[in-house]
């Protein structure tokens, strides 16, 4: 069963290192990842969903080398992979996996300007793992849907975990001193 995690930052920046992490850590099989999606609130208040996937993308690829297979056979392998481009484009902007883009919007809806968040759908983590890599970006969790006490356990592992890692920058600061 995945595991819906949210977690807001002050900005995008921020945000993007974070899933970038997760990237690195799904590399090293730490997190078997769905899907991570990146959703700004714009300053004019609009929102952005940056999506890990481009599907439009991924269509005109897949439509394209389909189309000019297609098309070697009608003696017209250009004019069939530009079909085949578009009808993949087209097909791939109405594909939506993973986290649904409308609850991740109306989420962030409560974002302020400016601000960012990461959703993350994850089937499988080495919590005591990813926990400490991911602290010391900050950022507050929103929502999850895990159980309220496994919830709350988690809340509890941030809280240490950055507890931990303002300690080892006080010791290091004074060490410096």
């Amino acid at each position: 069963m995945s595991n819906l995690f949210v977690v807001a930052y002050n900005d995008l920046a921020t945000a993007n290192q974070v899933r970038e992490k997760l990237f690195e850590l799904s590399k090293q099989h730490l997190v078997e990842l769905e899907d991570a999606v990146v959703v700004e609130r714009r300053d004019d208040g609009k929102i952005k969903l940056h999506q890990a996937v481009n599907h439009s993308a991924v269509g005109a690829a897949g439509g394209a080398l389909w189309g000019g297979v297609i098309g070697l056979l009608f003696l017209a392998p250009l004019l069939g992979a530009a079909v085949g481009a578009a009808a993949g484009a087209a097909g791939g902007a109405f594909t939506d996996t993973g986290i649904n883009d409308d609850f991740m919007k109306d989420l962030s809806q409560n974002l302020r300007p400016g601000a960012a968040a990461l959703f993350v759908l994850a089937k499988n983590a080495a919590a005591d793992k990813v926990i400490p890599q991911l602290t010391p970006f900050g950022g507050q969790l929103v929502q999850t849907s895990l159980s309220n006490a496994e919830e709350e356990h988690l809340r509890e592992a941030f809280r240490a975990a950055q507890g931990e890692s303002e300690g080892k920058g006080k010791e290091t600061s004074s060490a410096a001193s």
